[in-house]
């Protein structure tokens, strides 16, 4: 058993990948650790975490509601508290790196980062690119997600990280996927498509619809968009625009999106950029067929570069709109990549990359 506290720096849980593996990861080690702290604003969730956690939050849910960087400052207010009271800590951060990385070395505290998505999406900045260099560079270690976020790294600001995949558990996935569910959207000698993500930028939903615009005079077909977020309305005018309330539906966020999964043919992602996208694993896992943007990092590593599933170059919607209609006409020719995909998933076993965690931990003990 380590000996030091450990203290998880998760300010805001939102519902997506990132705090799915922080929910497995903090039960896991809370196994193996006998003092583990996890510091959030979003305490609604601790219903999801280990009875023996101890969970350090704010008094009233208001706090939940603000902005992401204005939780990250009143959590590092949380967490430097909680370093003063026991000293002997080391701190595993899963948000809002820069913050606690500075605190951590003003304290004299060893620090474990998880990195969770491609630093693409804002990487054009160069003040950004210092800061994150440099401030990067003071963490004790570095996780990364995948092989070529790792590879990207190095490349770009010459930083060393270890990759562990995110765990990914089979059994329970396909145990929630056969959940009875009343949904009667998709229909029979249709090509019933889904994509689960928040509604951001960063998900490009625009330009997937614009694929779908090409292709709704040529195949059947129905789309269930799941999640929620900033980008809703205006993906719900260009629906309403193009005219396809009739075959887009959006759901919201479902923290139980795998009964759908298997109602569904095949599985979109559109993505700008990722870290390792879970729900491209998830998909896997229940045997769907993935067409995905080939964005930094992830998605063409987990389809091993194509053989498990069909890729195209972000933002290109021509290009998503031919795998899609090529797919519908000639499914029995990618049962193979399905097939293949679903051999692959060992790379990304529940307890062989919990246990890599905790190996780290431990490391620093």
């Amino acid at each position: 058993m380590a000996q030091k506290k450990l203290i998880i720096f998760m300010p805001s849980i939102e519902g997506g990948g990132v705090e799915k593996n922080f929910f497995l990861i903090s039960n896991y080690l809370s196994n193996q650790i006998d003092k583990i702290t996890v510091i959030t604003l979003s305490k609604k969730y601790k219903k999801y975490l280990n009875k023996k956690i101890k969970l350090v939050s704010t008094q009233f849910n208001f706090w939940d509601r603000i902005g992401r960087r204005l939780k990250f400052l009143i959590s590092i207010f949380l967490l430097f508290k909680e370093i003063i009271i026991n000293k002997n800590v080391t701190v595993l951060s899963f948000q809002g790196h820069v913050y606690s990385i500075l605190l951590c070395k003003i304290m004299r505290v060893k620090i474990i980062i998880r990195s969770n998505s491609s630093p693409t999406g804002w990487s054009k900045n160069f003040i950004k690119i210092f800061l994150y260099k440099f401030v990067y560079s003071l963490s004790d270690k570095i996780i990364v997600n995948s092989i070529e976020f790792k590879k990207e790294m190095k490349y770009r600001f010459n930083l060393n990280t270890t990759c562990i995949y995110n765990p990914l558990n089979t059994k329970e996935i396909i145990s929630l996927s056969r959940k009875k569910i009343k949904f009667n959207f998709f229909e029979k000698n249709y090509l019933n498509m889904i994509c689960v993500g928040r509604l951001d930028e960063q998900k490009d939903h625009i330009s997937l619809l614009k694929a779908i615009t090409k292709i709704k005079k040529q195949i059947p077909f129905k789309l269930l968009l799941m999640g929620n977020g900033r980008e809703e309305q205006n993906i719900r005018n260009f629906i309403e625009r193009h005219k396809l309330n009739k075959d887009i539906k959006i759901l919201g966020f479902n923290k139980n999106p795998y009964p759908y999964i298997l109602k569904s043919n095949i599985f979109l992602l559109s993505s700008r950029y990722e870290g390792l996208p879970n729900v491209l694993l998830e998909a896997q896992t229940l045997n769907k067929f993935i067409i995905s943007s080939n964005c930094k990092a992830g998605p063409s590593e987990i389809l091993d570069y194509g053989k498990g599933g069909l890729l195209y170059k972000v933002g290109n919607y021509k290009k998503l709109a031919e795998s899609i209609i090529d797919y519908y006409y000639n499914k029995r020719k990618y049962k193979k990549r399905i097939l293949h995909s679903k051999k692959k998933l060992y790379r990304f076993d529940y307890k062989k990359n919990l246990s890599l965690y905790y190996r780290i931990v431990n490391s620093f003990n």
